[in-house]
C-alpha cells in the first residue's frame, strides 16, 4: 500500500515548486536523464506553465503522457500535442504512447483522477489490473467523456507504479473523499488498486 499524504490549498505555483524539487533531487542523483508521466485534460497545463518558470535542464527529462485520445497530435484533444507544445521547446523529449510499448522507470508518475476513480485512461469499465502483462494498452471508456468522445491509449497500472513517487492533482472535497477511501481500501476503483499496488510515496494535492 503506497504512503500517502495530502497538502490542500496548494497553488500552481506552489505545485511547480514541489515537482521542480523533486525533479532537481532525481536528476542529481542520475548521471543522464530521467523520465516523468504526465496527466492530460485541463489540469496540468497552468501547472506546466509554472514549471517552465524553473531553472530545471529539461533537456534531461523524457515526457510520456499517461494516456491519450487517439487523435492526431494538432488535434484540441491530443495530450502528446498539448503537452509537446508546453515542454518542447524547453528541451524536453516528449515520447507518444504506442500500443504495446515499454515505457521506463519514472521518477515521478503525476496523475488525475476522476469522481469515478478513474486514473490516466483505466475507467472502471476496463477493470485494470495490477498484474496486467502489456505495460501500454489500448481501450474505450464506458461511458465515454463527453468532452473527449474517444477511444484512448493508457498506460497501465504496472506501468504507473513502476516510479519513485506518484503524484496526485485532484482538487475539491469529493475527490479528496474518492482518494482517502482509495488509501484506506475502502473500494475497489481504478485508484484504489494502484495505491494498493505500490510501496511509493504518494502525494495529493486536494
Amino acid at each position: 500500500m503506497a504512503q500517502t499524504s495530502i497538502i490542500t490549498d496548494a497553488s500552481d505555483a506552489d505545485i511547480a515548486r514541489w515537482i521542480a524539487a523533486r525533479l532537481e533531487t532525481a536528476l542529481a542523483a542520475q548521471a543522464g536523464g530521467i523520465a516523468i508521466t504526465l496527466p492530460g485534460g485541463s489540469t496540468p497545463f497552468p501547472i506546466l506553465a509554472e514549471l517552465a518558470g524553473c531553472a530545471l535542464p529539461f533537456d534531461r527529462i523524457a515526457v510520456w503522457p499517461g494516456d491519450d485520445r487517439i487523435v492526431p497530435e494538432d488535434h484540441p484533444a491530443s495530450n502528446v500535442g498539448r503537452i509537446r507544445a508546453a515542454l518542447e521547446p524547453l528541451g524536453a523529449r516528449i515520447v507518444p504512447l504506442e500500443e504495446g510499448a515499454s515505457p521506463p522507470h519514472f521518477a515521478l508518475a503525476w496523475l488525475g483522477m476522476g469522481l469515478d476513480g478513474h486514473i490516466a485512461s483505466l475507467f472502471p469499465n476496463t477493470d485494470p489490473r495490477p498484474d496486467a502483462p502489456p505495460r501500454v494498452i489500448r481501450l474505450t471508456p464506458d461511458p465515454l467523456p463527453p468532452e473527449a468522445p474517444f477511444d484512448r491509449l493508457s498506460l497501465t497500472i504496472p506501468s504507473l507504479i513502476d516510479a519513485d513517487a506518484l503524484l496526485f492533482v485532484a482538487r475539491g472535497a469529493e475527490k479528496r473523499a474518492i482518494f482517502e477511501a482509495a488509501a484506506r481500501g475502502g473500494h475497489d476503483l481504478p485508484v484504489a488498486r494502484l495505491l494498493g499496488a505500490t510501496d511509493a510515496p504518494a502525494l495529493l494535492f486536494a
